[in-house]
C-alpha cells in the first residue's frame, strides 16, 4: 500500500475508535456499564490497530494486549508498561461484557459495574491518546 492509502486506513480506525470511546461515555452516563465497558475496550482496539496500518502492517486479533506484544514497533512505545496495562485491562471486557453465557448464571448489567466502566473510560482514552500521539510523531 501507498504511504498515502496507509494513512487514510490508519486515521479511518482512529476515528472510529474516537467515536466509540463517545458512545462509552454516553452509555456510562446511562448506567448501561456493560456496554460502555465493551464500547471503552472497542476504542482501544481500534486505536491500536491504526497505529499497525500506520506502519502498513494488517493487524489480526482483537485482543489488544496480543496486539501490543506483537507490534513490531513495540520497544518504541513511551510508556509501554501503561500501553499494557491499560491493554490488559480492557481485553477483560471483550466477551462477557456482551453475552449472557460469558458469566455464571448472571448477565452482563448484573455484573458491571460504574467503578467498571470509569476504568475502562481512562485505560481507552489513554490509549486513544497515545495511539494519537504515535501518529503526530510517525505520520
Amino acid at each position: 500500500m501507498s504511504q498515502q492509502k496507509n494513512r487514510w486506513q490508519a486515521e479511518r480506525w482512529l476515528t472510529t475508535a474516537h467515536e466509540d470511546l463517545q458512545a462509552a461515555r454516553v452509555l456510562a452516563a446511562e448506567g448501561l456499564f456493560a456496554a460502555a465497558c465493551f464500547h471503552a475496550e472497542q476504542c482501544g482496539e481500534k486505536a491500536v490497530k491504526a497505529i499497525w496500518y500506520l506502519e502498513d502492517i494488517d493487524p489480526w486479533g482483537h485482543s489488544i494486549l496480543k496486539l501490543l506484544q506483537d507490534f513490531p514497533y513495540r520497544d518504541e512505545l513511551p510508556d509501554s508498561d501503561r500501553w499494557m496495562r491499560d491493554a490488559g485491562l480492557l481485553d477483560q471486557f471483550y466477551v462477557p461484557t456482551r453475552y449472557p453465557n460469558g458469566l455464571p448464571d448472571l448477565t452482563p448489567g448484573q455484573i458491571f459495574t460504574d467503578e467498571d466502566a470509569q476504568r475502562a473510560l481512562r485505560a481507552a482514552e489513554n490509549l486513544l491518546h497515545q495511539c494519537r500521539a504515535w501518529f503526530e510523531e510517525r505520520g
